[in-house]
């Protein structure tokens, strides 16, 4: 059994999703309490939002893989970044990495072509949505990916970074969501990401809204990691 390491803080809510979804997918299919060996690196995320809004990039590469380095010397096997936006780095730090690093995109677009699905809708921070990374990697996989008008995008940033990261749930946030979902749908989106990792803080329990399937990319990710972890085969 591989050795997990997850790359966390980012924000401290989702690290806390992963860990507890690779650990309650366990007991959920084996019924038992050996579960992997979960390695956990938190990054100092004021730190990392600082980098970013300051667009010193090469500083938060540099934050990722001295994170991924430490995981290694833990004995981590391979790692994933509990998080969607860091993952506009994932090439660079991936070239920099002594082990395995699981993409969440990846990870997404495999679950959702099992579906036949080919136009998704995208919501996330601003970074995800505006810096082509998402969708780019995304149209490898043969998938075009739906984006928010501008004003929609920065609604679900604000939500994202002003109250999820703080743990804040609000009813009202998840109604404004729920209508930038039905925008997306009349664009033509057949199903939608949840293409950051606190957004099922919102959702939980909830796989469809108006008739339209939600994907949670932090537990396609998690319990991509766990089956990884288990030894079955998973695409990198």
């Amino acid at each position: 059994v591989k050795k997990i390491g997850i790359v966390g803080g980012v924000s401290p809510e989702s690290t806390v999703l992963y860990y507890k979804t690779i650990i309650d997918e366990y007991r959920r299919r084996f019924h038992k309490e050996d579960y992997p060996v979960i390695i956990i690196y938190s990054v100092r995320f004021g730190l990392f939002r600082e980098y970013m809004s300051m667009k010193k990039y090469g500083k938060a590469i540099e934050l990722l893989v001295n994170a991924v380095k430490s995981l290694h010397q833990a004995g981590a096997d391979f790692v994933l970044i509990s998080a969607n936006t860091p993952h506009m780095f994932f090439d660079e730090v991936a070239a920099e990495s002594p082990i395995p690093l699981l993409n969440i995109i990846d990870c997404l677009a495999e679950e959702v072509k099992k579906e036949g699905i080919s136009r998704i809708g995208l919501l996330g921070t601003k970074y995800t949505l505006t810096q082509g990374f998402y969708s780019n990697r995304l149209r490898k996989h043969g998938l075009e990916a739906v984006v928010p008008g501008k004003e929609d995008i920065e609604s679900v940033n604000d939500i994202i970074f002003n109250e999820l990261t703080w743990g804040i749930i609000r009813k009202d946030s998840r109604d404004k969501i729920v209508e930038i979902i039905e925008r997306l749908k009349r664009k033509g989106a057949e199903a939608i990401a949840l293409a950051c990792t606190e957004l099922p803080l919102l959702f939980e329990g909830i796989q469809e809204v108006n008739g339209i399937r939600l994907y949670d990319t932090a537990r396609i990710h998690a319990v991509k990691a766990l089956e990884y972890a288990l030894g079955e085969n998973v695409v990198f």
